[in-house]
């Protein structure tokens, strides 16, 4: 054999070889059927940016919760906020309105000195600044600072009048009755301040308070107060401060607690909206009511004293069964000669329709009084639907 056979047989046996094993590297195994796949593995940064997403929602969730916590505790301290403040005021109005109670006790006292009222009103005055002092420290909520500057106004308004009331009582000491309506009206020029500061706790504090808690969706603390020193403006009027002068200069010289007449009397009583005048001596059937939601009686009585009068109490009273109804209505102050009326209104006479019943009136004696006889009267009615 020669060297060229030799390389023949070489190349003929090894390059089948060759390809063979080349063939056995490439060609990929595959899997047995049914047996196990590897898992599809998301693209390359997919999972960060869904943890990403996740932190951001667990933030914006988290923001979310405690812009709602931050806004129940604040609306939760705002309302506080606004109840403590008109529970205080609530205490001053109180405690004012009894200054108020007081200072008409002293002006309607039968046989009270000239000195007596005069320290009186003054000592009214002293506790009317601390009032003021105590409103001085309250801390009003932002929205509310010039309705508190108002009521702080008030107040010392009211604390100015009251010693001004005092000075012109003193002032007018030994004056002489010829005198008493300068010196009655000296007196209601000061009586006007009072009145003025209850104008004005409406005007300037109660009305804008209100509508202040009505823009704050605050509606469930209670109304704003009220506050009346002078309850019936007449009081301070010039005709009502002269007799009331008259008074208390009588009693400091001696004469006026004990002389002249004390005394009320009942005048007419009149069906509403009729305008049926009751006839003290007539039958049920004279008397004849029609009955309506608007059925009132209106009552009119005198001062038929020399003196001026405080506090008149006037008493309806129906006969009803099982129950009367009773009414009572006050007059404030009337003076010597005076006629005033007040009317009775929210009456129930479900029951008494086609019923002859009785309707009495009773003026309660003022102080001193000695005659009474012309103080009441009853009237025999009936209630009708009219026609």
């Amino acid at each position: 054999m020669t060297e060229r056979d030799t390389d023949i047989e070489f190349d003929f046996f090894a390059e089948p070889e060759t390809e063979e094993a080349s063939e056995r590297v490439r060609t990929p195994r595959r899997p047995p059927p049914g047996g196990p796949r590897r898992p599809v593995r998301p693209p390359q940064g997919l999972i960060p940016m869904l943890r990403l997403a996740g932190l951001i929602a667990f933030l914006i969730l988290a923001a979310v919760l405690l812009i709602v916590g931050v806004r129940g505790c604040a609306s939760s301290g705002k309302h506080a906020k606004y109840q403590g403040y008109i529970q205080d005021v609530r205490a001053i109005a109180k405690g004012s309105d009894q200054i108020g109670k007081d200072l008409n006790a002293a002006l309607s006292a039968t046989g009270i000195k000239e000195s007596d009222l005069e320290g009186k009103i003054s000592t009214l005055a002293a506790q009317e600044q601390q009032q003021v002092a105590q409103a001085v420290q309250l801390k009003p909520p932002g929205p509310l600072r010039v309705e508190h500057d108002h009521l702080i106004e008030v107040l010392k308004l009211r604390t100015s009048g009251l010693s001004r009331l005092a000075d012109a009582f003193r002032q007018t000491a030994t004056a002489t009755a010829r005198n008493s309506t300068i010196s009655g009206r000296l007196i209601s020029d000061q009586a006007r301040l009072l009145v003025a500061s209850d104008v004005n706790w409406d005007f300037y504090f109660k009305e804008p308070t209100q509508l202040e808690l009505q823009n704050q969706n605050i509606s469930d603390i209670g109304a704003v107060p009220d506050s009346n020193i002078i309850p019936n403006p007449e009081l301070a009027s010039t005709q009502a401060m002269t007799q009331v002068w008259l008074r208390v200069h009588g009693a400091a010289t001696g004469g006026g607690a004990t002389t002249g007449n004390h005394g009320s009397a009942l005048v007419s009583v009149t069906a509403l909206p009729d305008g049926k005048k009751l006839n003290p001596n007539g039958a049920a059937s004279d008397n004849a009511i029609t009955a309506s939601t608007d059925l009132a009686f209106r009552v009119a009585l005198t001062d038929s004293g020399d003196f001026q009068e405080f506090n008149v109490v006037v008493t309806l009273t129906i006969q009803k069964s099982p129950k009367s109804i009773v009414l009572h209505k006050k007059i404030d102050v009337i003076n010597a000669g005076e006629t005033k009326t007040v009317t009775f209104t929210n009456i129930d006479i479900n029951g008494l329709f086609g019923l002859p019943t009785t309707v009495k009136v009773d003026i309660e004696p003022v102080p001193g009084e000695k005659t009474t006889t012309n103080n009441s009267s009853e009237y025999k009615v009936i209630f009708s639907l009219g026609g």
